[in-house]
């Protein structure tokens, strides 16, 4: 089931216009979000922050304003069957909400152990990376190419080959007593769990630096993990790159710093 322009639809199909601008043009902004609890008002579903991402962007890119009541009601009622909500809006105002579940059977496992990662190509870059867009094109073939490698995700790259983030979170990486992470100059989204992370890391006095992710940082890492607010914070244990061998810690101590977050 979903919802769609104000009404639940138990289908498996949706029907769009032939020339929807967003079925022709990927002319769509989203969120995804996860709801702890099945309530909307838990702190770490964080809802109002979801919402203000989509006005946001609403406003930017010059959408029509959808109604904000629909959004709401559509979401709670999907609450009921799935925790993973994602809330797609197209240039007419229009709200369309899925759902579906937590990714990953052993999500739990991989928070443990961590997954391995790939490098994307140069050209498989984000558009619009202070927006979710739904031109999601390059980050999909970035992702596929990763699980062709038996791998679970993928690290987006600008041309000079920093990090930027994943195809779905940003990065962190730990060195020298301190969490980094990319800073939003390099082009990457404004990510929600990000934002928060790096809020409440500041706030207890624990060192945090925004910091471009160059060949040399990396190497430099003992400890590597990407954050959304679907997956939470999961550590990369290995990256595959074409030049040296790159693997670490996936159960190093200053995960500890990062998961107080998620216990406060």
């Amino acid at each position: 089931m979903y919802w769609f322009n104000g009404k639940l639809i138990e289908s498996e199909t949706i029907q769009l216009p032939i020339n929807e601008p967003g079925l022709l043009f990927g002319a769509t902004i989203f969120t995804t979000l996860r709801v702890y609890e099945k309530s909307l008002d838990k702190r770490l579903t964080h809802w109002e922050a979801h919402q203000q991402r989509l006005i946001s962007s609403v406003k930017s890119l010059g959408f029509q304003q959808p109604s904000w009541q629909n959004i709401r009601r559509g979401t709670e009622i999907l609450i009921n069957n799935y925790p993973i909500i994602r809330i797609t809006l197209f240039p007419d105002g229009k709200e369309w909400i899925t759902g579906r579940l937590i990714p990953f059977s052993d999500l739990t496992n991989k928070q443990k152990y961590g997954v391995k990662v790939t490098l994307a190509k140069p050209e498989q870059y984000r558009s619009l990376p202070f927006h979710k867009t739904g031109n999601y094109l390059a980050p999909w073939l970035a992702k596929n190419n990763a699980l062709k490698q038996d791998a679970q995700e993928a690290i987006l790259t600008d041309a000079a080959g920093n990090w930027l983030e994943t195809t779905t979170g940003n990065l962190w990486g730990w060195c020298d007593e301190c969490w980094f992470t990319p800073p939003l100059s390099t082009g990457i989204l404004p990510g929600i769990m990000r934002e928060k992370i790096i809020n409440w890391l500041q706030n207890h006095q624990y060192h945090v630096k925004e910091q471009p992710f160059t060949s040399e940082l990396v190497q430099r890492f003992k400890a590597l993990a990407y954050t959304n607010c679907v997956v939470e914070i999961l550590p990369i244990h290995q990256v595959i790159h074409p030049v040296v061998k790159l693997q670490y810690d996936p159960r190093h101590d200053s995960f500890k710093k990062l998961r107080k977050y998620l216990l406060a």
